[in-house]
């Protein structure tokens, strides 16, 4: 006996010009949809692009500032160098021309000091190695152990933080303290009787002789 396939309902299987109109509409809703994402996403890349160009052109453009600045507030040291190199040709008296020198630098100094650059202090404190370096160590019985006896390097901090350790020398004195002696344990030792042992010899070798 054969199968008798089972025939699709018509009814069923007949779709209304009303649901084609429907379905239509919902494509055309998901299209306009699509395409409205797609648009804001290319524009959103559009402007991460524009925003990385903006961001890297305004570092480029601070860096070059900071340096412009670094280099004018340096310039006036640079004029006193030139003032000062000019009189000291025509002074004769040592004196002036150190001052002038001392001058430049303290100057020098100030306008490191702007910038939050700051000397690091290392003579005659204690060794810390986390903003001196230590060249080479030194024994001088007069001065404290572990203090800094002088300075190769100046070193320098930015902002708190060292970009320079100091070169230094450092004191070490020699360990003159005498070895602990171990302290006895507690325990009776006997010390040997010689005057015993004699006589006990003694008693060996007359017996010996009879």
């Amino acid at each position: 006996m054969k199968d008798k396939k089972a025939k699709p309902n018509d009814e069923n299987a007949r779709t209304t010009p009303e649901e084609l109109e429907e379905v239509h509409k919902q494509l055309e809703q998901t299209q306009a949809e699509r395409d409205d994402l797609l648009g804001k996403l290319q524009r959103v890349s559009a402007d991460y692009a524009n925003f990385q160009k903006r961001v890297s052109r305004q570092v480029s453009d601070s860096i070059a500032y900071e340096k412009e600045h670094l280099f004018k507030t340096l310039l006036p040291v640079l004029d006193n160098f030139d003032h000062t190199l000019e009189k000291s040709k025509a002074a004769e008296n040592v004196d002036v021309v150190l001052q002038g020198v001392r001058m430049v630098y303290d100057q020098m100094l100030g306008i490191l000091r702007s910038h939050g650059v700051e000397a690091v202090e290392a003579l005659g404190g204690p060794f810390d190695p986390s903003v001196h370096e230590a060249m080479m160590r030194r024994e001088d019985p007069e001065r404290p152990d572990n203090i800094i006896l002088e300075e190769f390097q100046k070193g320098y901090k930015l902002n708190g933080r060292v970009i320079r350790p100091s070169r230094v020398i450092v004191n070490k004195l020699a360990c003159t303290e005498a070895p602990a002696q171990e302290e006895p344990s507690g325990e009776a030792t006997e010390e040997p009787d010689f005057e015993a042992n004699r006589e006990a010899t003694n008693d060996f070798e007359s017996t010996d002789t009879e």
